[in-house]
């Protein structure tokens, strides 16, 4: 407790934070790891520590003790006793409640009687188990190894999975030492240690969880790293095709996998192999969208996978989460940039992949000059009078429409280009019409869901040779696009207040650059509209890792 701390902690888990304090970023560092950023004004910053936000820590292996020591470290004021007493009990609630192999049947067992008399009598529990055995264990039946951890974790009381794993087919997969293309390759200690803290030396402490890494940190490498150890048929699933085709040409440059080794699982191709690249949208394919019938989630049971990767699992589709419940004998790897979910179901990806178990603040990466330093800069744009008459009357996604799709933007994108000459440059947004009139005016090329394949790996390679300086997106290219010399970002519209898309967005650009490595991203919004109320929200995560946006007003 010092009044010159920067952190006011309030007995409601919300922790209030001085920007301008000398102490801001070491505290925003340590709040980082057990508490979610709420709101992000210019001078105090608002977090709240959530039941989720301390098992995430408490399963990384930091303990109540430690989480209320960097709040009495960092605070003005004493912790209020009874958030102490909180933090303490919700850390404590994780490891209350065990499954484990007990002579072959699964078993949920609890540490005390008590907590095991009130599932005893649960009506969300008791469909889930098969019988009582004793005072504190329940025989659970295999199928319902997923779905009693996710209804435990929303009753408050996250289950330590310690049953085990099954090997999987064998299959050999080592890293090389030497790329295929002749360049030096190792993993860098922030990898190793993330592929480690997963395995835990392959005993049931591990084999399921969540990686959270930034983009450009090489979370492809990581599951690499998990597969040489792992050694079985792995199944990856990732966004898209051009986030397949990566995966495969670094697993043929970075592995001793050959070609035939590895198969696509795509609207374009169905193959299987021993390592099966399947994108989300093919497993969620349905015949008939008034049905729940998937034809693909047959996959899952193709070979026998001793692992299943899940690339991007904060966009797991809920179809997914479902075939993932009755996965839980699998290993299961979640690798993301962001834990953060707009659908609110990061509990679920908790429950049916794991916990958090490595995650390396973004700053940190830049410091050791694995990222690019980003500038990041806000340009606020009037409407024009006529615009600002529509939007008066428009109702609410109209008007998100009219501020996103403000003509006032083309002159400052203009202006961006010719400051950045010789730069390679994204534009990225949201709407088709406003990116198609923008790529006429500019003359630059598109690219949208609605790009053949063939056609958008061809402008990638063209913009990665410097051919083409200037690439138009879409939503398409929030995810998976390896444009490593790709230095400037321009957001022109986006996702209402999606703070993962803001993430994936600069992380387009942040791959380490040659001499100053610095990369620049700026986000376009009109001027008092809700355009604006929404980037505020959408730039949570991106303050929360360290960003600070410039504004600028035109």
């Amino acid at each position: 407790m010092n009044p010159g701390n920067p952190l006011i902690v309030q007995s409601d888990r919300s922790v209030l934070v001085e920007v301008d304090n000398p102490l801001y970023e070491q505290a925003r560092d340590q709040l980082a790891q057990f508490a979610e950023l709420e709101k992000s004004p210019e001078h105090i910053h608002t977090y709240r520590i959530s039941p989720l936000s301390i098992w995430n820590a408490t399963a990384a292996g930091m303990t109540a003790g430690q989480i209320i020591a960097a709040l009495d470290r960092f605070s003005k004021f004493a912790v209020p006793a009874n958030l102490s007493q909180e933090i303490a009990e919700y850390a404590g609630r994780y490891g209350r409640l065990v499954l484990e192999r007990t002579a072959g049947a699964l078993n949920l067992r609890a540490t005390d009687a008590l907590l095991a008399r009130q599932l005893a009598r649960h009506p969300k529990v008791l469909p889930l188990v098969e019988a009582h055995t004793d005072a504190l264990t329940f025989r659970v039946a295999e199928k319902y190894r997923g779905e009693i951890k996710r209804v435990l974790t929303q009753l408050g009381f996250p289950v330590k999975d310690i049953a085990g794993y099954v090997a999987g087919t064998p299959f050999a997969i080592s890293l090389r030492a030497t790329t295929a293309g002749g360049a030096p390759f190792s993993l860098r200690t922030y990898q190793r240690d993330a592929a480690d803290n997963f395995y835990q030396g392959g005993g049931v402490e591990g084999g399921c969880g969540v990686v959270v890494l930034p983009c450009g940190a090489g979370k492809t490498i990581v599951g690499m790293a998990v597969m040489a150890r792992v050694k079985t048929h792995t199944l990856i699933l990732s966004a898209n095709i051009t986030a397949l085709r990566q995966w495969r040409d670094e697993l043929l440059d970075k592995t001793t996998l050959a070609p035939g080794d590895i198969a696509e699982y795509s609207g374009e191709t169905k193959g299987i192999a021993p390592i099966t690249l399947a994108t989300y949208q093919i497993l969620t394919y349905r015949p008939d969208k008034n049905e729940e019938v998937f034809p693909h989630f047959d996959l899952f049971g193709k070979r026998d996978w001793g692992l299943i990767v899940y690339d991007e699992v904060h966009l797991l589709p809920a179809p997914v989460f479902r075939i993932t419940s009755d996965l839980q004998a699998r290993r299961r790897l979640g690798l993301t940039a962001t834990l953060i979910r707009e659908d609110g179901k990061e509990s679920d990806v908790f429950s049916l992949i794991g916990p958090k178990r490595y995650d390396m603040p973004w700053k940190e990466l830049e410091a050791q000059q694995w990222l690019a330093q980003a500038s990041c800069t806000e340009i606020r744009i009037p409407l024009s009078e006529n615009d600002r008459l529509d939007y008066a009357v428009a109702g609410d996604r109209v008007r998100f429409r009219i501020a996103s799709e403000n003509q006032a933007k083309h002159a400052v994108i203009r202006s961006l280009l010719d400051t950045h000459k010789g730069d390679r440059i994204l534009i990225i947004g949201q709407y088709l019409t406003q990116l198609r009139a923008l790529a006429k005016e500019l003359g630059a090329p598109l690219i949208t869901g609605q790009t053949p394949q063939g056609a958008r790996e061809e402008l990638y390679g063209r913009f990665r040779r410097g051919e083409i300086t200037t690439l138009i997106v879409s939503r398409v290219g929030n995810f998976a696009v390896d444009l490593p010399d790709a230095n400037v970002a321009i957001q022109i519209s986006g996702t209402f207040g999606s703070r993962q898309e803001e993430a994936q967005r600069l992380g387009r650009i942040l791959r380490p650059k040659p001499g100053a490595n610095q990369a620049h991203f700026y986000t376009l919004v009109s001027h008092d509209t809700s355009e604006q109320e929404f980037a505020m929200k959408r730039q949570l995560f991106l303050t929360e890792q360290g960003y600070s946006y410039e504004i600028v007003n035109v």
